[in-house]
């Protein structure tokens, strides 16, 4: 299978990228991972009423409750054999890692999204290309119960955008791209959400 799940979702607007995220968003060399150090200016959720299903959220390996400023992570990008692109985020917040682990692939031409441990909520994203940046916007989605897979509605819209930093735009040191995670709802605006900044590259697996 020919190229990473971006580049095939994308096509040739991958070359309207940045080169450092063209770069991000393409396969690794054969037999690397990627893996992505920085700190999320902040992460969480100040919607608190909310947080018994964030909480329950956070044992999915899907969100999480807690609510942070200068929040270490990582992230890890692994490719897989039949060109899929597994990927775990590890947030460090005093006292406790939460994990977000999720599972892109190409279906129909379009991005998807497995989340959680055990991959059970489907997520679309559409993608677009501003500015050099990455723009990803989610739609349709799905829960996976057992061997079924249900539609449900569309309860929040999440918004991803990857830019690209040039040097002095940041105080995270070595810290070349930015990730901007939006989670909205109607009536209740922004639930969810983390930004940060990270230097990206790749190693052997």
């Amino acid at each position: 299978m020919t190229g990473s799940v971006y580049q095939r979702v994308l096509g040739s607007r991958v070359d309207e990228l940045h080169p450092s995220l063209a770069a991000y968003f393409s396969l690794p060399p054969a037999g690397h991972l990627g893996h992505g150090t920085g700190v999320y200016s902040v992460a969480g959720s100040r919607v608190r009423w909310l947080r018994p299903l964030w909480a329950w959220l956070g044992w999915r390996h899907v969100l999480f409750p807690e609510l942070g400023r200068e929040v270490p992570f990582t992230v890890v990008n692994t490719p897989t054999a039949d060109g899929r692109l597994d990927a775990a985020r590890s947030f460090e917040f005093p006292g406790r890692t939460r994990v977000m682990d999720d599972t892109m692939s190409v279906v129909d031409g379009r991005l998807h999204d497995r989340l959680g441990g055990r991959r059970g909520l489907e997520v679309e994203l559409a993608l677009d290309v501003v500015d050099g940046a990455l723009h990803m916007v989610s739609g349709r989605q799905w829960l996976h119960l057992g061997p079924l897979r249900v539609r449900i509605p569309g309860l929040v819209r999440v918004a991803l955008t990857e830019s690209h930093l040039e040097p002095g735009e940041s105080t995270v040191a070595g810290a070349h791209q930015r990730v901007d995670v939006r989670m909205t709802a109607a009536l209740l605006g922004e639930v969810f959400g983390y930004t940060g900044d990270f230097a990206y590259r790749y190693v052997i697996a």
